[in-house]
């Protein structure tokens, strides 16, 4: 064991009046789920951006005794510190804390009473205009054994539970089965989400691809293709035309992705006869159910456009905002990221941004709010926001996050997914039907999801239509 200690208690002899300890603690949703968790406390105030059904709810607020909770660790963890017991706390709330709050919490020692017992008037203030929130005093025992620790770190909590995308699988109950091409289904995970999706009654699939292969990896997946049509063709790219043509003739209502490049699934959907081309390019967007925050969050393009130019981006934006209504976010707030949260002429991003953020503005991409340039810091949480000064709808609590190029899409989508355990949902928009895209690594919530969103989007876009 380390001789290195990180932390001693104080004992009743040693404490003198006017001793003082502090934190600071980000206010997180996360910390708010968990709290409910451990508590029981499942009111939506404190849930609302979390809860499915919420209409109207306020921002996200802190359960009271969560921020008393953080006056007891400054007390327990630094004065008086291990050893010492509660006796009495009286809190008085003056303002509500918010998810994204940056909060201060003090202690201070106003009094020494007999039976060792120190008396500590509490603070906690938002440091972002040291408003006061909380107050009160509090009694505790003083320990009488002086103690030292090694370093103990607390485990990070991580919700591993993907809620929205439950939520948006169950939404497709309502819909009849969307009649889906599936080209090449030729190993177990491709095959097995279009069968786990079929299943679930959220597609009915056609199977394009060699016969042989298919059945060979259902007999290995030990399920059953019967009721299942399957189009025999050993070549993927006729696979794919023939998968085109389907739709073309309105057999089929979505493409998906098998065990094929997909470059030659896209060179069928664009062909220029009977393609799938709607006047507006061809993007991708992956839609992430992120543990612990309350809104799938989409990320736009990872995979197709390597460099877009303005216009390319304007319909990544517009494309993002029609799949973020079809799951159901009424007024989805895109932000368009860069380096830097200013408009700077030597960052093509930034100017990019902003000019994305005007177009919006005066009409010309609708449906949602953009916002522009955002860092990453500042688009996602509020309290970067805050900090920075920042003044928008969009910042701190973005739904879409438009990168500037496919390099930082997919790294930022791919972070989120093997670092932060999102599950990622992957579409290409701007066709006349939804194409859906999954990675070969991806898992079956995934391709449930993504056979989810493809449907809830066509019976949108149907409806408009």
């Amino acid at each position: 064991m380390s001789d290195r200690f990180i932390s001693e208690n104080k004992t009743y002899d040693e404490i003198e009046i006017g001793d003082s300890a502090s934190l600071t603690r980000l206010a997180r949703e996360q910390d708010f789920l968990i709290f409910a968790n451990v508590s029981g406390n499942l009111n939506h105030y404190h849930l609302a951006a979390y809860a499915q059904e919420q209409e109207g709810l306020p921002e996200t607020f802190a359960p009271g005794l969560w921020i008393g909770s953080l006056i007891s660790a400054v007390m327990g963890n630094q004065i008086p510190g291990p050893g010492s017991v509660y006796k009495k706390q009286t809190l008085d709330f003056h303002e509500v804390c918010y998810a994204g709050d940056e909060l201060l919490v003090e202690v201070k020692v106003i009094a020494k009473l007999p039976n060792n017992v120190i008396r500590f008037e509490n603070r906690v203030t938002r440091t972002a205009d040291n408003r006061l929130l909380v107050s009160g005093e509090a009694d505790l025992y003083a320990p009488k054994t002086k103690m030292r620790f090694n370093a103990l770190p607390a485990p990070e909590l991580i919700l591993d539970h993907h809620p929205h995308f439950e939520a948006i699988i169950e939404r497709t109950q309502a819909l009849d089965p969307l009649i889906t091409a599936v080209v090449a289904p030729e190993e177990e995970r491709s095959l097995g989400g279009a069968l786990l999706a079929r299943k679930k009654g959220i597609i009915e699939p056609i199977l394009f691809g060699s016969k042989e292969r298919i059945h060979a990896v259902a007999k290995e997946l030990d399920q059953s293709l019967e009721g299942i049509e399957i189009i025999d063709e050993i070549d993927h790219a006729r696979a794919a035309s023939k998968a085109v043509d389907y739709i073309a003739d309105g057999t089929a209502g979505a493409l998906m992705k098998g065990h094929l490049h997909t470059d030659d699934l896209l060179r069928a959907a664009l062909r220029k006869e009977r393609g799938l081309r709607a006047g507006r390019r061809f993007t991708h967007v992956f839609v992430l159910d992120v543990p612990g925050l309350s809104h799938p969050l989409l990320v736009t393009d990872a995979a197709i456009n390597i460099q877009p130019d303005l216009k390319t981006k304007a319909d990544i934006v517009r494309n993002a905002i029609e799949v973020a209504i079809s799951i159901g976010i009424e007024v989805p707030k895109a932000g368009v990221l860069s380096a830097v949260e200013t408009v700077n002429p030597d960052i093509p991003s930034s100017m990019d941004a902003a000019l994305l953020s005007k177009m919006a503005e005066r009409g010309q991409i609708t449906g949602g709010i953009v916002d522009g340039p955002l860092a990453m810091d500042n688009a996602i949480d509020l309290a970067a926001a805050r900090t920075k000064g920042i003044t928008s709808e969009v910042a701190g609590q973005a739904d879409i996050l438009v990168v500037p190029n496919l390099d930082a899409g997919n790294m930022l989508a791919k972070q989120l997914a093997y670092i932060s355990h999102a599950e990622p949902a992957g579409l290409v928009l701007g066709a006349k039907v939804p194409i859906v895209l999954n990675s070969r690594s991806d898992g079956d919530l995934a391709r449930l999801a993504s056979c989810a969103i493809a449907s809830l989007h066509h019976a949108r876009i149907g409806k408009i239509s």
